[in-house]
């Protein structure tokens, strides 16, 4: 989806789900709404502390254990650099089950916003 059409999209839903700040305090006090926050949480701050912790184990690695980052696995290659190139594959799989969860995360905020539509027509 390219981005001029992610804003149009938005644009739809906003319009769809036009509503006032007090109705949006009695949504955000739905146990719809604390389980979207609660299932985003779950996944934004586990795979961020996991990676802060990737990422930094590397200098840390480097710096306390040289030895063991030197060994060579393939030819001139050791570990500093296979761990250094992992980090690249470990951002993109983390991006790639973000992509996944925020399918899901979505599809709780569409329930979320019909509920609130229906309750606003009915």
């Amino acid at each position: 989806m390219t981005r001029l059409a992610r804003d149009e999209a938005t644009q739809k839903v906003e319009a769809e789900a036009d509503v006032d700040s007090a109705e949006w305090d009695r949504v955000a006090a739905t146990e719809e709404f604390r389980a979207l926050v609660a299932a985003k949480l779950a996944f934004i701050v586990p795979a961020t502390i996991f990676f802060i912790v990737y990422y930094f184990a590397l200098p840390v690695l480097v710096g306390y254990a040289p030895n063991v980052m030197k060994t060579e696995v393939l030819g001139a290659v050791n570990l500093a650099y296979l761990f250094a190139l992992s980090q690249f594959v470990v951002a993109w799989v983390l991006a790639a089950l973000y992509l996944r969860a925020a399918g899901r995360f979505d599809a709780m905020a569409r329930a979320i916003i019909a509920k609130v539509s229906r309750r606003r027509i009915g």
